[in-house]
């Protein structure tokens, strides 16, 4: 019986060496494996427009600054909320701030503070026609995007593409070294929006806005490059 026991526990002893051994011991080399990546970029016009507009007040008093925020904000939002529509023109209100005014003795001599509101949407002309009705907030910034349903539908496209791209180069890397074909080990897929060239600005009127009402406001987008990054490594075989 001692015997017998002390051979279960020699055997135990072995199979936690080996264990140990095992989990110390050095990844076997990696052979025949090469790191590579491909791009896709589909250009789109883009179909998103964003108008910040903001009002900036100042008095002696915070509460006087205050109330008149909220009163050109309010006038605002109820002329922008007449012509919301999901997706086409949604609205939202930005940063609402308060700041104290020092003068050169270093203590608080007034104070200023400024409210944003954000029209939003693929529909250009009621965004803009609204922006134009808007008399207590002026437009701060204009800026340009995709929408998701429009980016969904590019990145869709620079996927398949960085994609082919990836398989093509492994199979001539492949066949270069002198293999009949490759296995995929790992791989990674990163996409980003890009503006090439300068950014959208306010432009003069054209043909296409012209049937905006006489005060909108004339903008004109430009084009955005969606672009899909595959990285990876493939086993050579």
């Amino acid at each position: 019986m001692k015997n017998t026991t002390k051979l279960i526990a020699a055997s135990a002893l072995i199979a936690c060496a080996s264990a140990a051994f095992a989990q110390n011991a050095p990844a076997p080399e990696l052979r025949n494996v090469v790191q590579l990546s491909a791009t896709g970029t589909v250009e789109v016009q883009q179909d998103l427009l964003v108008l910040n507009l903001a009002t900036s007040k100042e008095a002696a008093d915070a509460a006087t600054v205050q109330t008149q925020l909220k009163q050109a904000l309010d006038a605002a939002l109820t002329e922008a909320k007449r012509n919301a529509q999901p997706g086409q023109l949604d609205v939202r209100t930005g940063p609402f701030g308060l700041y104290p005014r020092y003068g050169k003795d270093g203590k608080i001599n007034g104070w200023q503070g400024r409210a944003e509101l954000v029209l939003e949407g693929r529909d250009f002309a009621r965004i803009t026609a609204t922006a134009g009705k808007i008399q207590t907030l002026a437009i701060s910034q204009v800026a340009f995007g995709l929408s998701r349903e429009a980016r969904a539908k590019v990145e869709s496209e620079a996927q398949t593409q960085a994609i082919e791209q990836f398989k093509a180069r492994a199979a001539e890397l492949a066949k270069g070294f002198g293999f009949a074909n490759y296995s995929l080990r790992e791989v990674a897929v990163n996409s980003n929006e890009m503006s090439p060239g300068p950014r959208p600005r306010m432009m003069a009127a054209e043909a296409k806005v012209a049937s905006f009402s006489d005060s909108a406001v004339p903008v004109e987008a430009g084009k955005a490059q969606v672009t899909v990054n595959v990285s990876g490594s493939v086993q050579m075989r």
